[in-house]
């Protein structure tokens, strides 16, 4: 098996397990998925099958989400899997909301969450937190926000959605952490769901249940040529016999990277450079 899967992850369930299923269903042991996505979140998690995992470095990584929290609280992690308790009785308005989001537009710096994957000082940060070891120097991270507005707001319950569309690395916990300190009321993030992984969609997604089989995967299977936004060069027979052998090839093409195919299938991934396409990787055809 070589492709990609565009999997929705379940809430409650971690981004390995959901690997470890369709380890089991294809018996295919090289398998990975493109961004980790928290066990509360749900949605689109992009899936690499065989040496398509090889791959993932050349994927897309933008990322958009739907987001649900709440004003009045705030939680050690940012979200209600953490420890949540009362911030404030402030009662935030909509205009408040819509204002503050506007700071978090473009580039920004944010703290990542002590509950997270993030390393520091060789270790995961949630390892850390675990141990009560919470440090107080954690690095700024910058980060892009494309585009990023209030879906909904409910002003007797003080609970609001928002939509954020930004780039690989963004903590929504921290923008909801962060948003709840500037209307000055605390917010927690009760739900996350990513609509959005690079080329991958959320309306796309199939469900664990639809991949029981591993025909089912089988059949799913998305081909790599499908999601590489990258320029192609189609082989000759004496040029594909080259790169099989880690040799570069003379080229006019502009420099950049290509995906080189063969027989229709891709053969390896490319570097053109002063006049010469240099092999990265190479795959079977």
């Amino acid at each position: 098996m070589f492709g990609f899967l565009n999997v929705y992850k379940p809430s409650k369930m971690s981004s390995h397990d959901v690997v470890s299923v369709l380890r089991r269903v294809t018996k295919v042991k090289q398998i990975g998925h493109t961004g980790t996505l928290d066990p509360l979140a749900q949605g689109v998690l992009p899936v690499a099958i065989g040496k398509a995992t090889r791959l993932i470095e050349y994927l897309t990584d933008d990322k958009s989400y739907i987001a649900s929290l709440e004003f009045g609280k705030v939680s050690d992690s940012y979200d209600v899997d953490g420890v949540v308790s009362k911030f404030s009785d402030k009662i935030v308005t909509e205009d408040a909301v819509v204002q503050s989001l506007k700071m978090f537009s473009g580039e920004i710096e944010q703290i990542p969450p002590v509950y997270s994957a993030v390393h520091y000082k060789g270790e995961r940060l949630y390892e850390l937190a675990r141990r009560g070891e919470l440090p107080s120097d954690i690095p700024k991270r910058k980060v892009k926000i494309y585009e990023i507005k209030l879906l909904e707001f409910d002003s007797v319950r003080q609970v609001a959605k928002i939509f954020v569309a930004c780039s690989s690395g963004t903590y929504i916990r921290s923008i909801v952490n962060d948003l709840g300190m500037m209307v000055g009321a605390g917010a927690v993030m009760n739900g996350l769901i990513r609509t959005a992984a690079g080329p991958f969609r959320l309306e796309d997604a199939l469900h664990l249940e639809q991949l029981s089989s591993a025909g089912d995967v089988l059949a799913n299977l998305i081909n790599p040529l499908d999601v590489l936004h990258f320029n192609c060069y189609n082989l000759s027979e004496n040029e594909y016999e080259k790169i099989k052998h880690g040799q570069s090839l003379d080229s006019h093409n502009p420099d950049g990277v290509f995906v080189l195919t063969y027989n229709s299938c891709i053969a390896a991934i490319a570097e053109q450079s002063f006049g010469k396409l240099k092999v990265k990787k190479v795959f079977e055809v």
